[in-house]
């Protein structure tokens, strides 16, 4: 039987869902768009690690990042925010010679420096959570109709270059507003999703159903 028309930017997948176009029929693609992307996320350790990999991700596929996630968890404790502060020039150069991973000094570092910067927001916000939520898009900012030309215009938006603009003020580094863009797609501050994708629904439904952290200022 032949598939009905899936929409410009989705298609069917073998299992006949229509998905985002991107992710393909890869199943680790197809696994994270359909499990994680767009889906919202409060998790501190979870938030650090995605903005984090969104730098490495810089001049790369998102699916290379994806591969090697596993190798970069092991290689950074994890995410844990408080032990990746603690790395020292020994961990940076350990990172180096670590062929699992992405293997740039400067993407490295900045992953350091940025989880010392990521404290700082802990203890002024009560949590990442608190912080990177408060930049949520207003609704009324949102297209009301998210089709694959729709989603080509937002590689930044208003939104993602404050955000970004107010990271690097703090001192972050590879946080960029299109870098920033992709994380707030990612962790779910936006759902992009394509109209007609088997999974706009369940992601708008996490959205709506979300208790967004309060940002306790101290």
């Amino acid at each position: 039987m032949a598939q009905p028309d899936a929409g410009e930017g989705l298609n069917f997948s073998s299992d006949g869902r229509a998905r985002c176009w991107w992710c393909g029929d890869d199943p680790l693609y197809r696994d994270y768009h359909d499990r994680e992307w767009g889906r919202p996320v409060t998790d501190d350790r979870r938030l650090f690690e995605k903005i984090c990999l969104e730098g490495f991700q810089a001049g790369l596929s998102w699916l290379t990042i994806l591969r090697k996630r596993e190798n970069f968890r092991r290689a950074f404790a994890g995410f844990d925010i408080g032990r990746v502060a603690a790395f020292g020039p020994d961990d940076v150069e350990r990172l180096l010679g670590d062929a699992g991973i992405v293997r740039h000094r400067g993407k490295i570092e900045s992953t350091v420096n940025n989880a010392d910067r990521a404290l700082d927001l802990v203890a002024e916000y009560g949590s990442l959570a608190a912080y990177f939520w408060r930049h949520e898009p207003a609704p009324a900012s949102r297209p009301p109709t998210l089709d694959r030309a729709t989603l080509g215009t937002l590689g930044k938006t208003p939104e993602s270059t404050a955000l970004g603009r107010d990271l690097k003020r703090r001192g972050w580094t590879f946080v960029g507003p299109t870098t920033v863009y992709a994380f707030m797609q990612a962790m779910g501050l936006v759902n992009d999703h394509l109209e007609g994708c088997g999974i706009r629904p369940e992601a708008e439904a996490e959205r709506a159903a979300l208790s967004r952290p309060g940002a306790t200022v101290r």
